[in-house]
Parts: structure tokens; sequence; C-alpha cells
């Protein structure tokens, strides 16, 4: 190709660009949907489109040779139309958010009911209790004392149930702010190689646009999507995002696509970025799993109000059949959070929390038919010291013995 400037090279062959608009020949979606492309397909579209890698480089503005020319200006152009090399993190999940999901538990919410009714136990008095307690002022002293103190109990279950859900939540959000910083501090010290102005340069890999000239070799994990322009022998591990373990040859005649997220195992080249971010194919499978969700849902909610009065007529018909999707989606989403050991200890919980509501129901099914049933009283008469009395009074009386009264 020889040696040539960028403006030498930006004026040789330069295509009708104006028919593709914006400040470059080639749009985000051209790009964006020309690296969903592989193999002899992605050639043939080259080919029938652009020509050839070096009229993608022409349109990009960019030299094989030389790169960008790094200018702050243009960088920041090419970041507000191609977007970032940044895929956005989920929202982190508040303190309270953590206290919720904290409450969730089936345990916890076993003993919060059964704090809420020994609460609620406590400061009921039955209408013939005071008659009653009259009667028996003297015997029924230290169960007085007991029943005024009887709210200690609930509010102990409830104590500690609040300890529990604080703890438990401090916790997750101490680990996940600790993690973010860990992939933060991880983002900023990861460089890749670049050629800008003639000079290669390491840039970190957020500060990557679309046009930049990428220097790939062994061992290197590909920060953004691009085309293959220049290399010997370069073999890349796909598994990552295809699942195939067997290494792909990269070629301008073959299979020039090369993907973010993806290992450079033997070879090495030079790629222009076509891709970057949340546009690249490891930011779609990153959008789609929820991680870029946000930036989606705005752009959802832009579509929405640009839809107008047709969108508003389908409107019922949407959201009958969308509700029942979003909420199995949501559901396999909160599945796939689990590991298989936290889905199992989570069902052997909820078993343990269902045995336990069933034998406190029986408890309190048996304890109302014993003192509201057919039942006798546990009064003086029926009491088993009193029969164990009488018992004894009987078998003295048989044997001619003398009797307590007598004695």
């Amino acid at each position: 190709m020889g040696d040539m400037t960028n403006s030498d090279f930006y004026s040789k062959n330069q295509r009708n660009e104006s028919s593709h608009g914006g400040e470059f020949g080639c749009t985000l979606e051209e790009l964006r949907s020309l690296m969903e492309l592989r193999s002899t397909e992605a050639v043939v579209k080259i080919k029938e489109t652009y020509g050839d890698t070096e009229a993608i480089c022409r349109r990009l503005k960019t030299s094989p040779i030389e790169g960008l020319p790094g200018t702050a200006p243009d960088l920041e152009k090419r970041k507000q139309i191609f977007g970032q090399n940044f895929i956005p993190p989920k929202k982190p999940k508040t303190f309270l958010q953590l206290v919720w999901e904290a409450l969730q538990d089936v345990t916890l919410i076993i003993l919060e009911i059964a704090a809420i009714i020994s609460l609620g136990l406590s400061f009921y008095h039955p209408p013939g209790e005071s008659q009653e307690g009259c009667a028996t002022a003297q015997a029924g002293s230290e169960d007085e004392g007991e029943a005024e103190a009887g709210w200690i109990e609930g509010a102990a279950i409830l104590l500690s149930v609040i300890c529990v859900v604080l703890v438990t939540a401090f916790n997750d959000w101490s680990k996940e702010k600790q993690f973010r910083g860990l992939q933060s501090r991880i983002e900023q010290e990861q460089k890749f190689t670049v050629i800008r102005a003639g000079q290669v340069v390491q840039i970190p890999v957020a500060e990557i646009v679309v046009g930049d000239i990428a220097q790939i070799k062994y061992g290197d994990l590909l920060p953004a999507d691009g085309l293959f322009i220049q290399g010997n022998d370069l073999k890349i591990d796909e598994s990552s995002l295809t699942g195939e373990s067997d290494q792909v040859r990269k070629s301008m005649d073959k299979d020039p696509m090369l993907l973010s997220g993806t290992h450079v195992m033997e070879g090495s080249g030079r790629m222009v970025v076509t891709a970057v971010g949340v546009n690249s194919q490891t930011g779609i499978i990153f959008t789609l799993l929820g991680a870029g969700g946000e930036e989606e849902e705005k752009k959802d909610k832009k579509a929405k109000q640009q839809d107008g009065a047709a969108a508003m007529e389908m409107q019922p018909l949407k959201s009958a059949e969308g509700g029942d999707a979003d909420d199995k989606k949501k559901a396999n989403m909160h599945k796939k959070e689990k590991s298989v050991l936290q889905g199992k200890l989570t069902k052997l919980a909820v078993q343990i929390g269902k045995a336990g509501l069933v034998m406190s129901a029986i408890t309190v099914i048996i304890l109302v038919l014993y003192f509201t049933g057919p039942f006798p009283s546990p009064g003086p008469e029926n009491s088993s010291t009193h029969k164990m009395r009488a018992t004894r009074e009987k078998s003295h009386s048989q044997l001619g013995g003398p009797t307590s009264g007598e004695t």
C-alpha cells in the first residue's frame, strides 16, 4: 500500500459518502449489522456494499498505516456517534431493596407472623378473666405477672428478625460495593495497543473508539469488534460467544470478522475497530441479559412516545400478551441468579418452613379445642393432683389404713 499520510489516504479513491449521511460514510446501524455476519457471508457483504476493508477505513476516516489522528475533537465526535467502549453495569440495589429481599425469607416470614400473634395475644384479656382472678388472687399472683410480661416474647422475636435482616442487608451491600470498586479498578488498569498519528500507544480499553487501528497478538482479549486488515496466521478462540472450542483462522478473503470477548490463540495482526461498547457483539449479549437494560428501556420509552395513535390502539393487546411474558422473564431471571446449591438450600428451607407451619397450625387447633371444646377444663377438681389424691385415699380405705383426713 506504501507510506502515505492520513490526508493522502482520505483523498484517494473517496466514495460518495454524502449518500450515507452524517459525519462518516458508515452509520452505527450499518456497522452493527455488518458485525453480525460470519465468514463468507460477511466477505460478500463487504464486497457488495463497501468494496473492501480499505474502503471501510476510508469511510471511517482512518488509515490502516497511521491510524486515527488522535485529536480530542475527533475522538469526542466518534464517541458521540458510535458510542463509548463501555458496557454500563446494572444499577446497584439500594439498602432498602436489600432489606426487602432479606425479608422475603420464608423462615423470617414465619417468625414475623408468630411475633405478631404473640404480641396480639399478650394484650388480649378475656371478659371473665377479672372475676376468676379475684377468686384465686393468691394462687394466680405469679400468673398475672407472667401475663403482664407476655409481650416481651413477641417483641424479642421481632427484634431478632430486625437484627437478622439488617445484618444480611448490610453484608450484601458491602460485598456489592467492594465488588464494583474492584471491577472499576480492573477496568481502569486494563490497556490495549492501538496506532494513533503513526505512533504505537497503549490506551485504556474504555478510550478505544470506532476507527482505531488496534494491534493484536497472541494472548490478547479483544476489547471491541473489528475487521481484520493485516496479519500473519491469526487464530481466534470464539468459544466465549459461539460455544465452539475449535480455533477459527482469520483472513481478509475468508473470515475477517473479529469479535469482542474472544481470545487470540496464535499469530498477530491489525484490525480496524467497527463496534464498541453496547453495540459490539459482547455488548449486545450483555444487553439481552440485562446488564445494559437501562439504555434499552430508555430507547423503548422514546419509541413508545413516537408511536402515536396506532400504538395506543394496540396497547390493550400488547399489555395482555406482554404482562405474562414480563412476569415469566422476571421469574426466569430470578431463578438464574441462584446457583444449584443455593436453589437446593432454598427448597429445603421452604420445606422446613411449610412443615413448621403445619405443626404450628395443628398445635393451635388442639389448644383451641382443648380450651373451648368438649374437653374438661383444667380446674382443681379435674387436676392430676386431685385425681392422684383420690386414688390414694381409695386404696387406703380398702386396706383399712388411715386416710389423709384421719391423720
